[in-house]
């Protein structure tokens, strides 16, 4: 049995509040100076952070006192309707009519309408052995399209990992295309050592550059020895050299379903402590690796989950890679990511 506890945006104040306390949560709500809503949900191990009216963007997280958020410049989420106006959180839902950077062509914002959408309502779902923090976003939009989507993060009893669930159902009356990636900004580990059940070679350095990314001659050389790599069946696996590593390096990897129905990334630290993501191949088709680091900006995603790459509406579609819900059909997609047990 589940007990859901239905909250509020008046009951967020400037003061850390406690809605639930018991021998294994205690989960308390609170309003940033710049008057964005959070509610963290914590347990014996650590915790996250959650904005509950934003998106439901994981703002943070860390267990056994290792945090897992990129370093970035951020000292609280800004209000935004753009991801990168607020760019300081350790996840977010990338989606779900459009994703990723856009091209020349492309009219969506980057990584989506839904990222920073306004959250029509959140609750909590408790069980003896678990939290949950539920939102609910219903998207409308005159002679354009109609959905509604509840994204849900689980915490359960003593874990270092969590659940991060999205269910997306179609309420318009045609075919509604679909872009979605649980887009996870870890962080970055000096020498950490990537590996996964599926190969690394099945990660490919992205070709395309977006505008956002600005090359120069060291990074333009880097990314050729990558290449190189790549011709005689190899890939970086270590994070071995920081400075190669502005701008960004980006790996993509597609129809990873030919590897595995359930894939495990890892992500693991020469101190001895490592990250983990878990997702099915029959949610996710593609992943994509980021890695960049400078003073403003550390983050080594080792694996975002997606169900195409994350180039934009126009590409996608071109690629053959959208997914499209008739109407009424739901979709739901759920990855399990976090501190690996020791």
């Amino acid at each position: 049995m589940s007990t859901k506890i239905f909250l509020a945006r008046a009951q967020f104040t400037d003061c850390h509040t406690t809605l639930l306390e018991n021998d294994a949560f205690q989960v308390t709500s609170f309003r940033y100076p710049s008057g964005i809503e959070s509610i963290k949900i914590q347990n014996s191990k650590g915790y996250v952070e959650l904005l509950p009216y934003m998106g439901q963007i994981i703002w943070d997280a860390a267990f056994d006192g290792i945090s897992l958020r990129l370093k970035n410049i951020f000292k609280q989420p800004k209000p935004a309707t753009n991801i990168v106006d607020t760019y300081g959180c350790f996840a977010f839902h990338s989606g779900l009519l459009a994703n990723g950077c856009p091209g020349p062509e492309d009219t969506h914002p980057m990584h989506g309408e839904f990222s920073c959408a306004t959250m029509d309502e959140a609750w909590l779902d408790v069980t003896a052995e678990s939290v949950a923090l539920v939102s609910r976003y219903e998207y409308c939009q005159g002679f354009g399209y109609h959905y509604v989507a509840e994204p849900r993060v689980t915490l359960t009893k003593d874990a270092t990992r969590f659940q991060i669930h999205m269910e997306v159902t179609n309420l318009t009356c045609v075919e509604m295309p679909l872009q979605y990636m649980c887009h996870m900004n870890y962080a970055y580990v000096d020498q950490g050592r990537i590996s996964s059940n599926i190969p690394a070679t099945a990660f490919r350095l992205r070709e395309s550059i977006p505008s956002h990314v600005h090359p120069t001659k060291k990074w333009l050389a880097y990314n050729e020895e990558i290449k190189k790599l790549q011709q005689e069946g190899r890939s970086m696996e270590v994070l071995d050299q920081p400075d190669m590593y502005d701008p960004e390096i980006v790996f993509m990897a597609d129809h990873i379903d030919q590897y595995a129905e359930h894939v495990t990334v890892e992500m693991d630290s020469p101190q001895g402590y490592g990250f983990q993501t878990e997702f099915s191949t029959k949610d996710f088709t593609s992943a994509t690796r980021w890695i960049m680091k400078n003073d403003d900006l550390q983050v080594a995603a080792f694996v975002l989950p997606a169900t195409c790459r994350p180039e934009g509406f126009l590409a996608a579609k071109k690629a053959g890679t959208l997914l499209y819900l008739q109407p009424n059909e739901k979709k739901t997609f759920t990855v399990v990511t976090g501190l690996k047990k020791s």
